[in-house]
């Protein structure tokens, strides 16, 4: 049986939607896309990988990173 990680399916989604050139974009396509990456972030967010970035972007915004 195949699986697909609704997170991974999400991902997929957007870049195909951020390719497209912007002048080609409406307000509503504009909206949408901002609709399902909130949703992708709320699903990573509790993931390991989730973690991970939160670490790295805590870390950047105190300057202790580079």
């Amino acid at each position: 049986m195949l699986t697909i990680n609704v997170a991974f399916l999400l991902t997929v989604i957007v870049l195909l939607r951020l390719r497209r050139r912007t002048e080609a974009r409406s307000r509503a396509d504009e909206k949408m896309t901002v609709v399902i990456v909130l949703i992708l972030g709320v699903l990573l967010a509790p993931t390991a990988f989730g973690q991970d970035v939160l670490d790295v972007v805590g870390e950047l915004v105190s300057g202790r990173w580079g």
